[in-house]
């Protein structure tokens, strides 16, 4: 397939994931795909077990299996900040030449919880592949905002140009955070995750690739509507679902943030560390 093809093709396929992404409510939304807790008035909800008023101190508080925790947030290595930003450039160079990106990556992250469970299984435990976005710093995202919205309706090969600036200045990024969108979890269906994270905030994020970097992170969920919310949780939430049409066309509505703030990283990279911790450092022997 021709660059003209692909990206053609890219642009055909962005109606069928809002077509497919309402299948559930449409054919098998019913009792048992909700919890055993009810998180929603009328079509809003809002996370009671994360408590963020010592965010400007560098730390959060969550409720985990039940019990209130402390947790510094932490910024990822520069292993993992090296990794994350060339795979994210070869992503946006691939797409850009036309060229199919690989499923693996920074991108792609493989997205642990456990806690409260839906209806419909025995095991609270769930694992989900999810598209995982960078966070830029908090005094970053209003320009990053702006920026997105004075070319969206530039040429793909263009926008892609758009967001490799972003990455190609790792300072212009949080490296305490990632980011996604909770797209499918409504008042009629309910995820996994949602269930998961609005329970037993703490999740961990792997992605298919070498090195193999898994983090261990505070799992912050949080509505279009949400008034509790940080200001920087709200611009966040803006520039991340105008990301995400940014990238494949409009979208129905504005879709919850799904925000890890990272408390730990482990380097499980076969032949190398196999398992050990790199954030916070290992203490010395």
């Amino acid at each position: 397939m021709d660059r003209r093809g692909f990206l053609k093709t890219l642009g055909f396929l962005t109606p069928l994931v809002v077509f497919f992404g309402k299948i559930p409510k449409l054919l098998w939304a019913g009792k048992l795909e909700h919890g055993n807790k009810n998180f929603w008035e009328n079509s809003d909800f809002v996370q009671k077990t994360v408590e963020m008023s010592s965010y400007e101190k560098g730390t959060i508080k969550a409720r985990i299996d039940g019990e209130w925790q402390e947790f510094k947030i932490r910024k990822a290595s520069k292993d993992f900040v090296e990794w994350n930003t060339k795979k994210r450039i070869e992503f946006l160079e691939r797409i850009k030449t036309g060229k199919m990106p690989e499923l693996g990556g920074p991108h792609s992250g493989a997205v642990a919880t456990y806690g409260l469970g839906r209806l419909d299984s025995r095991f609270t435990l769930n694992n989900a592949i999810k598209g995982i976005g960078l966070a830029p710093k908090d005094d970053n995202i209003d320009k990053a905002i702006k920026r997105l919205k004075d070319t969206y309706k530039s040429t793909m090969p263009e926008k892609m140009d758009v967001l490799k600036s972003f990455y190609e200045n790792p300072d212009f990024i949080d490296w305490r955070k990632q980011t996604s969108l909770e797209l499918y979890a409504t008042p009629d269906f309910e995820t996994h995750t949602f269930l998961n994270v609005m329970d037993n905030p703490i999740a961990t994020l792997v992605f298919l690739d070498i090195p193999s970097l898994e983090l261990r992170t505070i799992a912050r969920i949080v509505h279009p509507d949400d008034k509790n919310a940080l200001p920087s949780e709200k611009k966040l939430l803006e520039f991340v679902n105008l990301a995400h049409s940014y990238m494949h066309g409009e979208f129905p509505r504005m879709y919850p943030l799904l925000l890890f703030y990272i408390v730990e990283e482990f380097d499980n990279t076969p032949g190398r560390m196999r398992g050990i911790r790199t954030v916070p450092e290992r203490p010395t022997e």
